[in-house]
């Protein structure tokens, strides 16, 4: 069973009773045995981890983890120190710095974003080495709908970022109309310049979680 140590611990509990999340556990078991997937186990859950419900007030919302070598480290988007860039990471930097808005030192590892309360959540939570989307349909999307929808329902006023007619998807599992949804195109290369460049999302992000008396994202 699973402890993920935080707040996030009752829907924890309640998905790992369910047939669905059982029939995940046990798929799993067999491609870790005997395959490669990404991220390492022990990384599964890291956005739940360093992220707590409490303390969640912007959520990206990713499709599945990369799935080449050194990439994944269960956070949506962020890539390991020293590894390269996925060309998506890339427009996200280039996004932020044409914005604009407060920025730390840059890092492909986004815990530091994950620290100050945004929830980067990928839908598939792993993936077969080189083979995009092989965990798609096992379940994940399951657990983690479930996730966005508890965050959803919950009276903070929080920012969801959907990048992406996938992500876009998740808004009907949004339910207060306190919360700001943030849409606009992928920042993959096939997508950035078709409205992504220009979103305008991480000053937006900030202004509305200032407004709603809350400390802003150092980006």
């Amino acid at each position: 069973m699973i402890n993920v140590g935080n707040d996030w611990q009752p829907l924890f509990d309640i998905e790992q009773e369910k047939p669905y999340y059982r029939e995940l556990r046990r798929f799993l078991k067999s491609e870790y045995f005997s395959k490669t997937v990404y991220p390492p186990m022990n990384e599964i859950f890291r956005a739940f981890a360093l992220t707590s419900f409490a303390d969640t007030k912007v959520i990206i919302v990713g499709q599945d983890p990369y799935h080449e070598p050194g990439q994944a480290m269960g956070l949506s988007f962020s890539v390991m120190e020293g590894t390269q860039e996925p060309p998506s990471l890339q427009n996200i930097h280039t996004e932020i710095m044409n914005e604009g808005v407060e920025q730390g030192p840059w890092s492909s590892d986004l815990t530091r974003w994950a620290r100050q309360g945004v929830l980067l959540l990928n839908s598939t939570l792993t993936v077969v080495a080189h083979r995009a989307a092989s965990h798609a349909g096992k379940g994940w999307e399951i657990f983690t709908d479930n996730a966005i929808r508890a965050l959803g329902d919950d009276e903070r006023p929080k920012v969801f970022m959907l990048w992406g007619s996938y992500a876009r998807s998740k808004k009907a599992l949004i339910s207060k109309s306190c919360h700001l949804i943030l849409e606009s195109a992928h920042p993959s290369p096939l997508s950035a310049y078709r409205g992504f460049f220009g979103n305008g999302h991480f000053k937006a992000c900030n202004e509305f979680l200032s407004r709603t008396g809350q400390k802003p994202i150092v980006w």
